[in-house]
């Protein structure tokens, strides 16, 4: 149901099953879950990558077993209780995700491609709320993070009507970041995960830790100024006085980054 490959400090998670078009059961919400908590503790692990095999990236909850819950108590404990039904979108992640984005990334499936930092998509993609049809609510951050990345106008208007966004949409929505050919999302993906991984990380993780906060959490400007101070200054012993040194000597100017 899941599958995970390592190379060096880059971790790629796979949705294994295509015969549904990847969407999630609770097993594979357990596993993904595992996986991605995992890969947020290993310290030799900088960026992950999230795709799905055989075509699609995911379809959402599998709405079969959603049909077989037999009461409203057992259903409620489910939702409500722990990381959410689809496993990891409910996470505040300490480090970069990527999603590789092909075929259908709807309903809790978008919600997923939306835990993601990055979202590298192929050209004949589709994403959208398709739950909308169904009645079936955003439960994994889909509200939440939406109206955030693209703006509350364009999010109620694929909220309220669920209505199919494709590829070059979706890049000047900035639902997604890049688009690629087809077949290509996850090498595109991995060669981005590759430079991240590259840099300081230290320093990465609070510039991104800084951004994430202000966008969600800060109550104030004020506050949100406070909090990229604070944790900008230990990076500046830790790596920005290396990284000076780096730059004097020619390395990283020009756009380079080797």
């Amino acid at each position: 149901m899941i599958s995970f490959r390592r190379t060096g400090s880059v971790v790629t998670v796979a949705i294994n099953r295509p015969e549904v078009r990847n969407a999630v059961n609770q097993e594979t919400a357990r596993r993904l879950l595992e996986e991605l908590k995992a890969f947020d503790s290993d310290p030799g692990l900088n960026v992950a990558v999230l795709h799905g095999k055989g075509g699609n990236f995911c379809a959402g909850y599998d709405l079969k077993e959603l049909a077989n819950h037999t009461g409203p108590s057992k259903l409620e404990q489910d939702v409500t209780k722990g990381p959410g039904p689809m496993g990891p979108s409910r996470l505040q992640l300490s480090k970069p995700l990527i999603a590789a984005v092909s075929g259908f990334a709807v309903a809790g499936g978008l919600e997923l491609a939306l835990l993601a930092d990055l979202r590298v998509v192929e050209e004949s993609a589709v994403m959208g709320v398709f739950c909308r049809r169904f009645g079936v609510p955003l439960i994994d951050g889909g509200t939440v993070r939406l109206p955030r990345l693209i703006g509350l106008s364009r999010a109620l208007d694929l909220i309220l009507t669920g209505r199919p966004v494709g590829a070059q949409e979706a890049l000047a929505y900035g639902l997604a970041n890049r688009v690629v050919p087809d077949g290509q999302a996850l090498q595109a993906a991995l060669e981005l995960a590759e430079q991240i991984s590259s840099f300081p990380q230290q320093c990465l993780r609070a510039d991104r830790a800084s951004a994430m906060y202000g966008c969600y959490d800060a109550p104030s400007f004020t506050q949100a100024m406070q909090y990229e101070i604070d944790h900008g200054i230990p990076v500046i012993q830790a790596e920005a006085v290396a990284g000076a040194l780096k730059f004097t000597s020619g390395v990283g100017r020009g756009g380079k980054f080797s």
